[in-house]
């Protein structure tokens, strides 16, 4: 698992430009088919609340994508891995970075990529040594052990980062 990769093997980062995805509240984000992805995104702005919104976010794209409602126990667990990722990611930008600024959500056949953007400057990281018993702390080790891959995004000259998350998607 990665934290200084700005992005994982193959990708070249996160998708850049309008998608023509917008978010709203209440989950009006729209899924763009680009290229055999799917893309939505969910801004943050003067929203309250916003984990539990992040998380009815994600669950809408997860039926619009068709992993819910699941069919096996396999896929069930993949679709609350991915809420449980949403979940910690939005809660260390509230917890860390001033609050989120946006969550993109984005699938293709393989793999699903989460990321949240906030104005942090923060550097995101498992505690260690991980220590179960022991309270907070846990979201990005969470996260490091149900992901594929994850890492942090810079741009040169904003505050700010982007904290992605993949997942592999159910067979």
């Amino acid at each position: 698992m990665s934290t200084t990769r700005p992005y994982s093997p193959g990708d070249r980062g996160p998708e850049s430009g309008d998608d023509g995805a917008s978010g709203m509240p209440g989950g009006g984000g729209l899924a763009v088919p680009s290229g055999g992805r799917q893309a939505r995104r969910l801004s943050f702005d003067d929203e309250s609340g916003v984990v539990p919104l992040a998380r009815d976010f994600a669950r809408q794209a997860l039926h619009a994508w068709g992993w819910l409602p699941a069919a096996s126990a396999d896929r069930r667990a993949a679709a609350e891995d991915v809420l449980l990722v949403v979940s910690e990611l939005v809660t260390n930008a509230c917890l860390h970075a001033e609050g989120p600024d946006e969550l993109r959500i984005s699938c293709n056949n393989k793999v699903l990529r989460v990321e949240v953007s906030d104005r942090g400057a923060g550097q995101p990281a498992p505690r260690t040594p991980h220590r179960a018993g022991r309270p907070g702390g846990h979201g990005m080790f969470i996260v490091q052990r149900l992901c594929l891959d994850w890492g942090v995004v810079r741009t040169p000259g904003v505050t700010g980062k982007t904290v992605w998350a993949e997942l592999g998607a159910p067979a």
